[in-house]
């Protein structure tokens, strides 16, 4: 083929892909992640957080059932929640379990303040809240939902025997064949995690292994969330960095002397990002 001919229709073909490649970005999402109404707090992580290309690597799509596990501060909520409100999806969340008898009054306070919180139907639609914790039921009807997210929780469930395996087998139960799963924790790599977790970094195998026991299949793994500043020695764990900032160990008063500058600068964790699927 002549090599006049050859340019041009390989520029013939990047014209044809350019239309759907720019339909492919999902003006939604966008439009969910750049709201006015977002917390200035949630905009200012964006940049440590990468909101879209995160979701979008994990699979989020228009219209699909979505369970956020224990959302904490609603990061993931004030996005996915108006985005299913626009997309004609569902967001669930999994809070504090109040069929627990010994669930904590903090927790159920917690757990109404959060649900208060989203209840405006104009903004976020109609958010679904689902009971989660070590002794919950289902997370919703099996094979009922399109992608189950936990971000920066698997750490707090391999300290408590069973607790993961439980976890990880709910979220398999609730997913329709061929969902996804997307984790985002605190990664320990290369170095060895230090008791199940307990300074929050957790090796990236030992998350797969966990997910591979519930029956998972390890999709695709992302560095969208890597931070190579992250030494991961701090004298407080994870916590000693962005956003938490502790300065003491858990549970004592903040020390107002502790030297932050060296922290700071870190900025928030080295995570991995990790994305596993269903098998169909």
């Amino acid at each position: 083929m002549p090599l006049r001919r050859h340019v041009l229709l390989l520029a013939a073909a990047v014209s044809l892909a350019a239309p759907a490649a720019f339909a492919a970005t999902d003006q939604a999402l966008k439009a969910a992640i750049a709201s006015p109404t977002r917390p200035a707090g949630d905009v200012a992580r964006d940049g440590a957080r990468h909101p879209y290309e995160s979701l979008t690597f994990w699979g989020l799509k228009p219209k699909q059932t979505v369970i956020e596990i224990s959302p904490g501060g609603g990061y993931w909520t004030e996005i996915l929640a108006p985005y299913a409100k626009a997309t004609g999806g569902t967001y669930v969340a999994g809070v504090a379990d109040l069929s627990n008898p010994k669930l904590s009054e903090g927790a159920r306070k917690g757990r109404a303040d959060f649900e208060a919180r989203f209840s405006d139907a104009a903004k976020y639609g109609k958010p679904l809240f689902v009971n989660f914790g070590a002794a919950s039921g289902p997370l919703g009807a099996p094979g009922s939902a399109d992608l189950v997210l936990t971000a920066r929780n698997v750490h707090n469930w391999t300290g408590a025997p069973g607790m993961a395996d439980k976890v990880f087998a709910d979220f398999f139960a609730v997913l329709k064949p061929g969902g996804f799963l997307a984790v985002e924790d605190h990664r320990a790599d290369p170095r060895s995690e230090k008791d199940a977790g307990a300074d929050g970094y957790l090796n990236t195998a030992t998350v797969i292994a966990i997910a591979e026991k519930a029956g998972f299949k390890l999709d695709a793994q992302s560095e969208i969330n890597a931070n190579p500043k992250d030494t991961k020695d701090h004298p407080f764990g994870v916590w000693t960095l962005p956003p938490v900032k502790r300065t003491a160990p858990g549970g004592q008063p903040a020390d107002p002397n502790f030297d932050r500058s060296k922290y700071d600068a870190i900025g928030e964790s080295d995570r991995m990002t990790l994305r596993f699927r269903k098998p169909a």
